[in-house]
């Protein structure tokens, strides 16, 4: 978990935890841009928190200085 981000479900919304202190169930994510995009893409946030979840531009933004892939070349 240490190369992971938590992403937490705060009243419908999707937040980032990265400190893992917030309770209730959590979602984790490789801390790159393609793993991001690819949560998003297959609903696994809805998923993990077994509710329907938004991500506000707030958590958006938050990982958008992220790394576009986790391979280099």
């Amino acid at each position: 978990r240490a190369e992971l981000i938590r992403f937490a479900n705060v009243e419908g919304r999707v937040v980032p935890d990265p400190r893992a202190l917030a309770t209730g169930r959590g979602a984790w994510v490789h801390p790159v841009r393609d793993c991001w995009e690819a949560a998003v893409a297959r609903r696994a946030f809805q998923r993990a928190f077994r509710a329907p979840v938004t991500i506000p531009q707030e958590t958006v933004d938050f990982t958008s200085p992220w790394p576009r892939s986790a391979y280099t070349s």
